[in-house]
């Protein structure tokens, strides 16, 4: 059974961890993963300044996604990473629609999301348009795919079934 609750402080360290497994799926080497190290870091600065949500499979922690809200309308997927033995469970559904969730209580009408090419078609069959490139913010010249997902109202369904 998948449970999601706030992350804390204490699993700032665990929760980075998994972000790099996470990462990791797609096949990149040890020194893409150590460039991406510092931008994958949750810190307990990060977790105040955003809204952290983790998933709990079994006792185990199966997820993380890191929401910061924008001036605008908008809202920033900032991290969605599942531990890798659990991908394809429903754990990044779960994690997606809290995001989902947490737009509509701030009255955000759209989330940006900033993607792992890997992680691309995920984010299409949650509904996400692709809206372009953007540098990455780890590796120097990298390019990475940008998404949009309109927040639909509450009557309407937030993530096409599958």
């Amino acid at each position: 059974m998948l449970t999601l609750r706030a992350a804390s402080f204490a699993e700032a360290d665990a929760l980075t961890e998994l972000c790099l497994r996470s990462k990791a799926v797609w096949g990149y080497d040890e020194e893409f993963l150590r460039a991406c190290r510092l931008e994958l870091t949750i810190t307990p600065r990060k977790m105040r300044e955003s809204f952290f949500q983790v998933a709990i499979a079994e006792g185990e922690l199966a997820g993380v996604a890191q929401l910061s809200l924008k001036e605008s309308s908008a809202a920033e997927l900032e991290a969605l990473f599942v531990e890798p033995r659990l991908q394809g469970l429903g754990t990044g559904r779960a994690l997606f629609q809290w995001a989902i969730s947490i737009c509509r209580d701030h009255a955000r009408r759209t989330l940006l999301i900033e993607s792992d090419p890997g992680a691309a078609s995920f984010y299409k069959r949650m509904g996400a348009k692709e809206t372009g490139v953007v540098p990455s913010g780890s590796i120097p010249g990298r390019m990475i795919p940008r998404f949009e997902f309109d927040v639909p109202d509450v009557s309407e369904h937030a993530i096409p079934s599958r």
